[in-house]
C-alpha cells in the first residue's frame, strides 16, 4: 500500500473505516509500527518524558523533536508521521510559528504537524495550513497547560470546559486542519463533536465513537511506569520481558556461559604464534 495522505485519511473516516494511531519516537519502533500497518504516527512531545525522563512535556525542544521526527519519518513508507509542535514552539508570532512548523517539513521530512491551539493560536495554524503543510488540531485535555489546569485532568466535564472543547474544534476545522485529536474528553461530547464536524477525529481518551484511536506506545508495551493514564491499555509487558533478559544476561556473563565459542572470533594458530614471538609471551 502507498503511504497515506490527507486525502486517504479523510476517506477513511468517510467510509468509516476506524484509524489507527500510535506513538513513535526512534527509528526501530516506528519501522515496526509502520510494517504493523498502523495508520498514522504522532511524534508526540511526550517524548520529553517517556523517553528523556521529564516529569511532563514542557521540555521538548524544537531541536529534539526534530531529532526525533526525522528518525521516525525514515522508517514510514506508509504510516503517515505527524510531528508534535512543542511548548513555546507557536506560542509566539505567527512568523515564528510558520518556520518552526517549516522546519519539521524541510529537516524532518513528515507529514504534517499538529498544535495543542486554543482559539488564541486558530490564526497561526490557518497561516500554517496556507503555507501547504497539513496540519492535525488538539482539544479537550492540552499537557502543554498542566501548569494552569493544575495537573492532567479529564476536560468537557462542566458547561465551560464542554463549550471550549466544541468552540475550538469548529474552529480549528475552519482554520483547515485535517484531523483533530480529542483527549481525555467525555465520550457523549466527543461523539456529538465528531457528528457535528466534517474531518477525523481521533481519541487519546475521547471514547469509541470517534473517527479513530491514538494511544502512547510505551503504554501500550508497558515501557513507562511513571505515569500512566487510565484511558491507556497495556497489551503486553514488554518491561518485564526486558528486565528478565538483561538478568538472565548478566547471570550467563557472570557464570562464563556467554560469550561462547558460537559468539567469538577465530584466527589461525600459525598467527597467534607468530604475534607471541614478536611481543613475547602473555
Amino acid at each position: 500500500m502507498s503511504k497515506h495522505t490527507v486525502k486517504t485519511i479523510q476517506a477513511m473516516r468517510d467510509n468509516n473505516e476506524t484509524i489507527t494511531m500510535l506513538t513513535a519516537y526512534d527509528y526501530p519502533t516506528a519501522k515496526k509500527v509502520n510494517d504493523a500497518g498502523i495508520d498514522m504516527i504522532l511524534v508526540g512531545d511526550s517524548c520529553a518524558m517517556v523517553v528523556h525522563g521529564h516529569p511532563n512535556t514542557l521540555t521538548a525542544t524544537m531541536d529534539m523533536m526534530v531529532l526525533h521526527c526525522a528518525a521516525v519519518a525514515r522508517a514510514c513508507d506508509r504510516t503517515m508521521v505527524i510531528a508534535d509542535m512543542p511548548f513555546g514552539s507557536f506560542q509566539y508570532s505567527v512568523e515564528d510559528t510558520m518556520k518552526n512548523a517549516a522546519r519539521f517539513v524541510t529537516e524532518a521530512a513528515v507529514d504534517g504537524v499538529k498544535f495543542e491551539a486554543t482559539h488564541n493560536h486558530i490564526a497561526k495554524t490557518k497561516a500554517v495550513v496556507e503555507m501547504g503543510i497539513a496540519c492535525v488540531g488538539h482539544v479537550g485535555l492540552h499537557p502543554q497547560a498542566v501548569g494552569a489546569l493544575g495537573g492532567l485532568k479529564a476536560q468537557g466535564r462542566d458547561m465551560n470546559s464542554a463549550r471550549k472543547v466544541v468552540s475550538e474544534s469548529l474552529a480549528l476545522q475552519e482554520a483547515g486542519v485535517f484531523a483533530i485529536i480529542f483527549e481525555a474528553v467525555p465520550a457523549k461530547l466527543s461523539d456529538y463533536v465528531t457528528r457535528k464536524l466534517d474531518i477525523p477525529t481521533i481519541s487519546i481518551g475521547g471514547g469509541p465513537q470517534c473517527s479513530g484511536q491514538l494511544l502512547v506506545t510505551p503504554d501500550v508495551l508497558g515501557l513507562y511506569d511513571n505515569f500512566t493514564p487510565s484511558f491507556a491499555k497495556q497489551y503486553v509487558n514488554v518491561g518485564q520481558i526486558m528486565i528478565d533478559t538483561f538478568t538472565q544476561y548478566a547471570k550467563e556473563v557472570k557464570a562464563g556461559v556467554f560469550p561462547g565459542k558460537e559468539h567469538s572470533y577465530g584466527m589461525s594458530d600459525d598467527v597467534l604464534e607468530s604475534i607471541m614471538k614478536e611481543f613475547g609471551e602473555a
